[in-house]
């Protein structure tokens, strides 16, 4: 068993819950429950008029995409949020809060993760906790942490997760993120996007940053929180074309729903739905219209018919700021004035049309504020045998071609194709090549990368001595938070040493030197299959995986190595927020850093790019669900390849497939792992792991089945 070491209950009991006083609603007011057989097909609560644009009513001029859907072509140079249109999702959000007796945070942001507007109303807690509710301690649980920061991670989970193909929102990742899928359903399988809430962190070297020397709109943005499952965090549309998020902090806990078998009636998903009003989804396009492994995804517990307010006579935006609430500056954020969002696509929001290498495959690139592609091929660095740039190249072209062949999984209409990021890494954790083809969410851009380097840590024989060189993950909880004098103070409740999961793996699947020796080929599924709660996973009753904590001490907030591994880095970039708002911070009686002051405005400085876990081979952090391989050259590790952005066995058939394909055309010894040496080869506790699962029949140009057997 791992230790995670825990300071005394006195200790807890300390933490001043800020977030909690004054005369609160409950986080969910049971309405009406459904039976599972409602659950199964798809309904989660209002009806199906029909109405082209989802929930609102339509436009007086529908456009393109309003009455059918789009498919990946309709945004143009006019698809982003205007100042004006900000301001009207803020009004509509505000009016409902007030209809429902609450005082909410709202935040705006554009597709790329900008945030556009952030407004707090007059008695609005300025805290939330993080917690699962179920009893556990250690990881985030139990942490306060502003409001406006978790209605950030809400509006960019609803911009992040959505295409013109699909619009998802944080209910969706709350059914998707869980240890069980559908959560609730005993001895089901993980989550598909389980572990994806840790991505898009404060501290990745991919993400963007609100900083000098970064173009305004250039993302894709960081988000304070990584992805969220609190519900309350819709996508926004203009003409069948997603154009940004919206996220709504009222209730007092920033959690999940354990149970989705119900119908909630959530303020936080009423006060967001209310703010979609005119900016809704195409209904075809709504995860509750898209199912996987034969399960409906939910996209909200409530409908227009179901808030209390009428967003179309909400008072204007400029007769509430400054009487209902006011606009707030987000240090590393938003700089205080509502600003308008970035039309995707176009050079200044990051993402372009490349001209280069990929562009007969239909692909697009991140671009940096000069236009310039950030991820040509590039010869990798790691030495003789690295990766060339023609080889990166060739990689990576392959592997578009699989995902412009491939039916997706997680989207509409079903004939279209699956919608990816790409990314090549080498075994130092350099990028060598990025693309990704038309309309792919932007949440896979960091995972693809993610993937891609877990991919290459877990099979190099460097992986244990780097997670015994770290630091235990100490975790913290405020004690005390006073405004007069503004001072935070918190405490370490327990610890998690990282060393131990070597150990731990070492013993699991029987191998004295595991990530020591390079002898085997991890996959993401592999690794993944490791980092679950249950080992077979879902099964209820039998041990966690090596990589994961027990039942008992798990939740998506505190899941084992994943989070250990930045949890450090990711703490330091709240104290640093707490710390430009205003507070000196203290450890018990030590002080982290004094107020700011005009002599020394930045105390506390954030967290650098690419620090997550203070190993350079893994600086935005790991990621534990299926779409990667490592890349070999003969028997010899030289990098990974990591998809992301649709069904999970459609990424792990891009990642392989594309690779093995490369390898045929490039006959320079590059391509997947040998078969003897990759992870399925093992069989610890009676149950093999898995290393890729493919589609049966997945093209949609040929009716080829089994296309990944025997390779």
């Amino acid at each position: 068993m791992m230790r995670t070491r825990f300071a005394s209950a006195n200790a807890r009991e300390t933490t001043l819950n800020l977030g909690r006083l004054g005369n609160m609603p409950k986080r969910r007011l049971l309405a009406t429950v459904l039976s599972a057989a409602i659950l199964m097909l798809g309904c989660s609560g209002g009806g199906d008029s029909g109405d082209p644009v989802g929930t609102a009513p339509p436009p007086p001029n529908p456009g393109p995409g309003q009455d059918r859907g789009c498919e990946g072509n309709c945004v143009t140079a006019n698809s982003f949020l205007t100042v004006s249109d900000v301001e009207t999702v803020i009004a509509q959000a505000v009016a409902e809060a007030q209809a429902q007796g609450v005082a909410a945070t709202i935040a705006v942001v554009d597709r790329v993760g900008n945030v556009l507007g952030v407004y707090r109303m007059n008695g609005a807690s300025p805290l939330v906790k993080i917690s699962s509710e179920r009893g556990v301690t250690g990881g985030l649980e139990n942490l306060d942490v502003p409001s406006e920061l978790a209605a950030i991670a809400k509006a960019v989970t609803g911009a992040y997760l959505s295409s013109e193909g699909n619009a998802f929102s944080t209910r969706t990742a709350n059914q998707i993120v869980q240890e069980h899928f559908n959560p609730g359903e005993f001895n089901a399988v993980a989550g598909p996007l389980f572990g994806v809430q840790f991505s898009q962190l404060p501290c990745s070297d991919l993400s963007e940053r609100l900083e000098p020397g970064i173009a305004a709109g250039i993302g894709p943005k960081r988000s304070p929180l990584g992805l969220s499952a609190d519900p309350g965090g819709f996508p926004l549309y203009k003409d069948g074309t997603p154009i940004g998020g919206v996220g709504v902090a009222a209730d007092p806990i920033y959690g999940l729903d354990l149970v989705i078998s119900d119908s909630d009636r959530n303020p936080d998903e009423l006060i967001a739905t209310a703010a979609t009003f005119g900016y809704a989804p195409p209904l075809e396009r709504r995860g509750d219209r898209i199912t996987v492994e034969g399960k409906t995804f939910r996209f909200s517990d409530v409908d227009f018919d179901d808030i209390a307010s009428t967003p179309s006579s909400a008072s204007s935006f400029a007769s509430i700021n400054g009487s209902m609430g006011q606009v707030l500056t987000v240090p590393a954020y938003f700089e205080g004035t509502i600003v308008p969002g970035t039309a995707f696509g176009t050079p200044q929001s990051g993402f372009r049309a490349d001209t280069g290498a990929f562009v007969g495959e239909d692909a697009f690139i991140l671009v940096d504020q000069n236009n310039a592609n950030r991820y040509p091929p590039r010869d990798g660095t790691d030495g003789p045998g690295a990766i060339t740039a023609n080889e990166a190249e060739v990689i990576l072209r392959e592997a578009l071609k699989i995902a412009n062949r491939a039916r997706a999984q997680i989207r509409q209409p079903i004939s279209t194709p699956a919608r990816v990021s790409i990314s090549v890494v080498d075994t130092n954790g350099v990028v060598l090549a990025f693309a990704r083809t038309r309309d792919a969410p932007i949440f896979g851009t960091e995972v693809s990368l993610q993937k891609a380097r877990t991919a290459a840590f877990y099979s190099g024989a460097f992986a244990a001595a780097d997670l015994q060189s770290l630091p235990p993950a100490a975790f913290l909880n405020v004690a005390r938070l006073s405004a007069s004098p503004p001072e935070v103070e918190f405490t370490v409740v327990g610890e998690s040493p990282l060393d131990e999961y070597v150990d731990r793996v070492r013993s699991f699947i029987e191998q004295p030197n595991a990530l020591a020796d390079g002898a085997f080929a991890f996959s993401d599924r592999a690794g993944g299959n490791l980092s679950r709660p249950y080992y077979p996973d879902g099964i209820i009753g039998t041990d966690n995986g090596p990589f994961s904590r027990p039942f008992d001490r798990w939740s998506p907030f505190s899941d084992g190595i994943q989070l250990d591994l930045v949890y450090n880095t990711v703490a330091l970039h709240v104290a640093h927020y707490l710390n430009q708002a205003g507070f000196a911070l203290f450890l018990g009686t030590t002080q982290l850093a004094p107020a700011p002051s005009a002599a020394n405005p930045v105390p506390l400085p954030d967290v650098a790019r690419g620090s997550c876990t203070t190993l350079p081979r893994l600086p935005n952090g790991i990621q534990i669900f299926p779409g990667s391989v490592p890349i070999y050259r003969g028997s010899t590790l030289i990098g990974g390849i990591g998809v992301s952005g649709d069904g999970i066995d459609q990424d792990d058939m891009v990642s392989f497939l594309g690779l093995h394909n490369a390898g045929l055309l490039l006959n320079t010894g590059v391509g997947n792992a040998p078969k003897g040496i990759r992870a399925d080869n093992l069989v610890p506790r009676n149950a093999r792991l898995r290393y890729i699962q493919c589609p049966v029949a997945p093209f949609i140009d040929s009716t080829e089945q089994n296309v990944c057997e025997g390779k």
